[in-house]
Parts: C-alpha cells; sequence; structure tokens
C-alpha cells in the first residue's frame, strides 16, 4: 500500500515527465523541406548531387536528419502551380525553387513559406524581390542572371571561335519568365559585334526539329541556346540535333557540353547549388529569407568539347583554349 508522501511523489514526477518528454520530442522534430523542380529527376541529378553534397557538408543528411519531398513537373510549366500548391498543403519548412519558373509558381502558391532560389533571371527585375540587398517577402537565394556584360562575353567567344560568323540563331522560350529580357540583351551584344541574330521560339520538345529546320533555312553559320529548364531537360535532343545538322552551338551551361555539345560560357551552376545549402541551413536554424541577400554568381566558366569540335571541323583557336576552364577530349 502507497502512502501519501510516496503517491505525491509519483504523480509530482509524472506531471514533470510529460513536458520533458514534449520537449525532447520537439528537438529531435526532423525538418521537411520541399524541391520544386522543372525537368525530370534524372535531368536534374547535376543540380540535386552538389546541393545534397552542399547540406551534408553542413550537417544534413536526407533520410537521417532532414526529409526531402522532390517534385519534379518533367519538362511541363503547367504542372508547376499545381506541384507548388501540393508542397504548400504538406506544409514543407521551406521549398527550394531552382529556376524562374519553379520560383514563380511557388510564389504564387505561398507568401509565408520561404523559398529558396537557385538559378533564376534577375529576381528584382521579374519583381520576386524588392532588391537583392534586402529581399523581403518570402524568397531569397541565388541568381545566375546573365547581364548584358554576359552576352557580350558569349557572342566574343562566338566570333572568336567562328571569326566568319555573321549570322546566329538564338533559340529561346518565350514562356519562361525572363526570358523576353534575355533575349533583349543578346539582341543588344549581337548588334554590338556586328552578328546578325535571329530569335527562333521553342515551347516544347515538339517544335525542336522545326526550329533546325528554320536555322538551316536562314543558313545560320552557328546557334545560341538561351537559358530555359525546359532545354535542361530535353539537352540531349538539343546536341543530337546540333550534331545532325552540323551546327556549332554556344550553351548556357556546361550540362550541355558534358552531353556533347560543342562549348559554354555561364555561371558555375553546380557552385550555386551547393551554395543553396547554406541558404536552407539557415532558414532551418532560424534566419528569415527577407533579411538574406541574395547572391549573384561571381564564378563563370569557359566549357570546350574539342570531340565535338573535330565533329563539326571546327578548330577552336589557341586564344580560346587558353580561357577555357574546362576541355572535353
Amino acid at each position: 500500500m502507497m502512502d501519501r508522501r510516496a503517491f505525491i511523489a509519483v504523480v509530482s514526477g509524472n506531471m514533470l515527465a510529460v513536458p520533458l518528454a514534449a520537449k525532447a520530442q520537439q528537438q529531435t522534430k526532423v525538418p521537411r523541406i520541399g524541391w520544386l523542380g522543372g525537368p525530370t529527376r534524372e535531368s536534374a541529378q547535376p543540380f540535386v548531387r552538389p546541393f545534397l553534397q552542399g547540406l551534408k557538408d553542413l550537417g544534413w543528411v536526407e533520410g537521417q536528419n532532414i526529409v526531402i519531398e522532390w517534385r519534379f513537373a518533367g519538362g511541363r510549366a503547367e504542372r508547376l502551380p499545381d506541384l507548388a500548391a501540393e508542397l504548400v498543403r504538406l506544409h514543407v519548412e521551406l521549398i527550394v525553387v531552382p529556376s524562374t519558373p519553379t520560383a514563380v509558381a511557388a510564389k504564387n502558391a505561398t507568401a509565408t513559406i520561404p523559398l529558396v532560389t537557385v538559378g533564376g533571371n534577375d529576381p528584382v527585375t521579374l519583381g520576386l524581390v524588392a532588391s537583392l540587398a534586402r529581399p523581403g517577402g518570402n524568397i531569397t537565394g541565388l541568381t545566375v542572371s546573365f547581364g548584358p556584360e554576359i552576352a557580350g562575353k558569349q557572342f566574343e567567344l562566338l566570333k572568336e571561335t567562328l571569326p566568319k560568323v555573321s549570322r546566329v540563331s538564338a533559340l529561346w522560350n518565350p514562356v519562361t519568365p525572363g526570358n523576353v529580357l534575355a533575349l533583349r540583351e543578346a539582341e543588344a551584344a549581337a548588334r554590338r559585334l556586328g552578328v546578325e541574330l535571329q530569335p527562333l521560339q521553342a515551347r516544347s520538345i515538339d517544335d525542336f526539329d522545326n526550329a533546325f529546320s528554320a536555322i538551316r533555312a536562314k543558313r545560320a553559320g552557328a546557334v545560341h541556346v538561351l537559358a530555359d529548364v525546359m532545354f535542361v531537360t530535353h539537352r540531349a535532343r538539343l546536341v543530337q540535333l546540333a550534331a545532325k545538322n552540323h551546327l556549332p552551338v554556344l550553351y548556357p551551361q556546361r550540362e550541355f557540353v558534358d552531353d556533347g555539345g560543342l562549348m559554354s560560357y555561364g555561371a558555375e551552376i553546380s557552385n550555386n547549388f551547393r551554395r543553396a545549402a547554406t541558404y536552407v541551413d539557415k532558414i532551418l536554424k532560424g534566419a528569415k529569407p527577407s533579411d538574406l541577400p541574395v547572391e549573384r554568381p561571381t564564378k563563370f566558366e569557359l566549357v570546350v568539347n574539342l570531340k565535338t569540335a573535330k565533329a563539326l571541323r571546327v578548330t577552336i583557336p589557341q586564344t580560346v583554349m587558353l580561357q577555357a576552364d574546362y576541355v572535353i577530349e
């Protein structure tokens, strides 16, 4: 039989144990974040890998102390709003938005859940943030915005690689937010360099064949592919068509060249995805996206594929080779 003092001690101990257990459960809660991707999961691997490595370097390991809800639109931009809404319904603590279309879709879906952008165009011009230094609202991260100086550099490299080129076709997707601005920058750069720019639209992979037929009909000497998630998703097809039509192409990022494209010049995208992990880490530890400045790209890379150059019978000048950060032989 339990005496009165013993009973009180047991009851008091149980009462203390309840809040302590609840506190312990709170402390061990595994954060859940979302990833809203435009391409397929397979084609996004060159970006997913450095992001996961960046998280690991900061102590976050998927399946152990962090849960990631992966959503991919498969290159179909019309699916992004529904996928964004789905992540919002899951009450994730933040959403990683790797591109401009995914950032816009997520921004339209929530004004409260933090968003970390990685590879989009200028977020200020697009109205996603108030300024790079003080974003305000719920979005921050990194941008790979190609200003006029980058477009100029791309065309300089084309002219340096192909001195006789006078017509260049620009392949772009008018559906993607920010691409109209990118095309204007490309046109201005082309005029400065005396190159005739011939814009050609491609809204889906179904437009690729007709676009390359038009490129041949216009007798373009080279092609400039503007940055776009749909192009990244179907980069293997673009590279295949360039080879079939015997056309030298300048791409916006390295992944195209890794898959057989001739050359690329742009921000080192993989570095952005590693850096994105630091934003995730800070936000999960209590930082507000409105207080975290948006980072501009600091490292750009020129990648040249000599195998492709040989197949196209293009001689890469020594001056270009000396500028290359990576050469595929």
